[in-house]
Parts: structure tokens; sequence; C-alpha cells
């Protein structure tokens, strides 16, 4: 499954980064590190041409893909968007579920006491203490994870080690029992099997790897 790529930075990162890209084209630049920085802010203008000019492209094969095709295109969106609502109105209740019941859960205090509980195991292994309730709630809630996320940013910035670990930990973890449950939900599954384990499995493996790339950069 395709995972999105959390790369989060600070206003004053990229007010600086922008800054820095306008002064340096056209410029004469000469040295070693210069020559660097030049490479590097044309790389960041390739991928700013490839994130502007992606979306259209990808909506521009689907709908000549289908002209091709010989399908009624706009018919074929018509019932996608059809489905896609019935969809919605099936998992509104177990997402008005989900948020409520992460909502209680953070203001209940619960989240702080078994970071604070968590705290020396978390030691043991590497884990910073501000990490672990994200960590609880991302298995539940990417919306909710990400509130604690942006906390986390304010106190210790997005730079920082904290801030790097969280940014990939986001985009290579999942959210398990939301994804079970809205999934499996819909399909009328029942007996899960191996999924659980197999996605707690993957989840330990992805915190893992994030802290391991964070102290690498």
């Amino acid at each position: 499954m395709p995972k999105t790529v959390y790369l989060i930075l600070s206003r004053n990162t990229i007010e600086k980064t922008a800054w820095l890209c306008d002064s340096l084209k056209g410029q004469n630049i000469r040295g070693d590190g210069a020559a660097h920085v030049q490479n590097e802010v044309g790389r960041m203008d390739i991928l700013i041409f490839l994130s502007e000019f992606m979306v259209p492209l990808i909506v521009f094969y689907i709908v000549g893909f289908g002209l091709l095709s010989d399908r009624p295109v706009f018919d074929d969106f018509l019932k996608g968007a059809k489905e896609g609502m019935r969809t919605v109105v099936g998992i509104l209740p177990t997402l008005i579920g989900l948020m409520t019941s992460v909502g209680i859960l953070r203001a209940s205090g619960i989240l702080d006491a078994l970071a604070e509980l968590l705290k020396v195991p978390a030691g043991w292994i590497h884990i910073p203490v501000p990490l672990v309730p994200v960590i609880l709630v991302r298995m539940v809630s990417s919306s909710a994870a990400t509130g604690l996320i942006l906390d986390i940013f304010k106190e210790y910035g997005p730079d920082s080690l904290i801030g790097n670990i969280t940014s990939v930990m986001m985009g290579c973890t999942e959210t398990i029992f939301y994804t079970m449950s809205v999934y499996f939900m819909s399909a009328g599954i029942r007996k899960t099997r191996w999924t659980l384990p197999g996605a707690l499995l993957a989840t330990a493996g992805g915190i893992a790897a994030s802290i391991f790339l964070a102290e690498m950069m």
C-alpha cells in the first residue's frame, strides 16, 4: 500500500528557502559550496515543477485513456461519485465514534498517564518520550495524531531530532484500528485473522526505521 510521505517545515524555514532560491537565481556564484547550493536550488525547482504538473497529468491521462477506450467518462465519473457517497454514509457512524473516542481519550489525560508510565520502557528502546502519545493515537486516528504533532513542532521545532522522527514516522506507519474497522466493516469481514499482529509488527518496524533514519540525518 503506498504511503504518504510527510515533509513538514516551519514557516520560517520555507520563507528562508524561497528567499535563497530567488536570490541565487541568475547570479554568478563561485566555489564548491556555492555550486552545491545551486544544484540544490535546481533540484528544488524540478521537484516543484513535478509536484505542480503531476495532478493535471494524472487527470488528463485518466480522461484520455477513457476516451481512447470508448468509455462514457462522465457517466463513469457520476457512477463512481454515487458509490463513494454510499461508502461515506456507510462508514460515517464509525468515523464519528472514533473521533469522539479519541477526543475523550485526549481530554481525559489517559495519554499523558500512559506516556509517563511508558517513559522508562521507551527510554530502553530509544523512543523519545514525547512521541509515545503520538504512537498510541496514530494507530487510531491520523487527524488526532496530527494535532499532537503540531504541539511537538511548537515545542521542539520541526527541524529538531524529535520533529524529524515524527515526520518520518507519520509517513511509514498507519492508522491500524481505523483502517481495520472501516474497511473490514464495509466488506462485512469479522474474522481478521493475522491482520492485527502483522499491522502491529509493521508499525514497530516503521517506528524503528524512523528513529534510525532521523538520527542519520
